[in-house]
Order: structure tokens, then sequence, then C-alpha cells
């Protein structure tokens, strides 16, 4: 049993690290509005993880894999999802217009960043297909099936906040250079255009 989870927990180091939408969001809002928002964003993205991981429990997002339609319609709400904030973000870079639009009310902003992880998470069926495809592959033989996927489900989750976490604070590090209006422009323009890439890949994918 241990030598499975251990396995699991390189997997899934390997996968946090790969870049995706979550890194694209997650980085934008550190440098853009803070670490404190760059994390609950980050919270918001493991609560996806976690839902995903619950749902490949107990068989739910095996959905995604049986039925054609059902993966396809998630794939383009995703792309269209993902599409959606790239546009809004080279629409304010175009305008000039990068100011922080959250900054009226920090529970709101939260709130915001909260929704936007999880979204950003839940919105992406590779995650549902990760999590009923290879998330089952490690149980042990003899080990039951459903307590072991949750505790694939946690550990996939708290790895993912850890390389977050990380990311986040790094990010902050960088943080002041952004602050000038030409470099938030530029940044603007730079993450929007990679999720408006990602989202037109995700929906051009079979």
């Amino acid at each position: 049993m241990l030598t499975s989870i251990l396995t699991f927990a390189g997997a899934a180091c390997l996968i946090a690290m790969v870049p995706g939408p979550s890194t694209a969001v997650i980085l934008r809002r550190s440098v853009l509005h803070g670490r404190t928002s760059g994390m609950v964003t980050v919270l918001g993205n493991e609560a996806g993880v976690l839902l995903w991981g619950l749902a490949a429990a107990f068989g739910l997002s095996a959905v995604l894999v049986a039925s054609e339609i059902a993966y396809h319609v998630m794939r383009i709400a995703g792309a269209a999802f993902l599409i959606w904030m790239g546009a809004q973000a080279l629409w304010r870079a175009r305008r000039g217009n990068t100011a922080d639009e959250e900054a009226d009310d920090g529970r709101v902003s939260h709130w915001r960043a909260f929704r936007l992880g999880l979204l950003t998470n839940a919105a992406n069926p590779k995650a549902g297909v990760f999590a009923v495809s290879l998330l089952p592959q490690f149980a042990p033989s003899g080990a039951p099936v459903l307590p072991m996927l949750l505790v694939f489900s946690v550990m996939w989750a708290l790895i993912d906040l850890i390389w977050y976490f990380g990311l986040v604070w790094l990010a902050g590090r960088v943080r002041a250079t952004f602050q000038r209006p030409a470099v938030r422009r530029r940044m603007e323009q730079v993450s929007g255009t990679v999720l408006v890439t990602l989202g037109v890949r995700l929906a051009a994918q079979p």
C-alpha cells in the first residue's frame, strides 16, 4: 500500500507542475491582486480538485468517459470560459484600463478569487478524465477502493496546494514590478493571450 501511495504522490507532483489554465489564472491573480488573492484562488482550484476526486470515488465522473456528448459539452463550456476570461484581459489591456476592478470590497474580491479558481478547475474536463482513469489504477490490490480513492483525492489536492502556494509566493516577490501601468498592461496582454490560446486548443481537441 505504501508503494502505491508514494507512486501516486509522484504522479500527482508531475501533473501539478504541468502548466495549464489553473496556472495561468492563479499567476495572474497573484501578480495583479496580491498573494492573498492568489492563495484564495488556489483554494478555489483545490476545491475543484476535491470535487473531481470525490466524483471519481463515487463513479460520477465516469460519465465523462462513457458519454462522448457529456465530455464534448464540458469541453466546449470550459473552452468558452477560458476564452471569455482571456478576451476580458485583452480588452482591458487595449483600453489601458488595468486598475484593480475589485479594490472596492475585499470580501467580494476574495469570493471572486475563490469562485474563479473553482470554475477554472471544474470546467476542465481533462481533470475529470484524469480522476476517473488514473486514480483507480493506484489503488492497491485487495484494498477497499472507495476509501483509497478518497485518500488519493485529498493527497492530490494537498500536493496541488503546496505547488501553487509556492508559485503564489514567487509571484508576490515580483509583484512590485508589475504595478507599473505599462507593465500591468503587458501582463494583461500576455495572460489574455495565454487564456485564449488554451481555450482555443481545448475547443479544437477531438
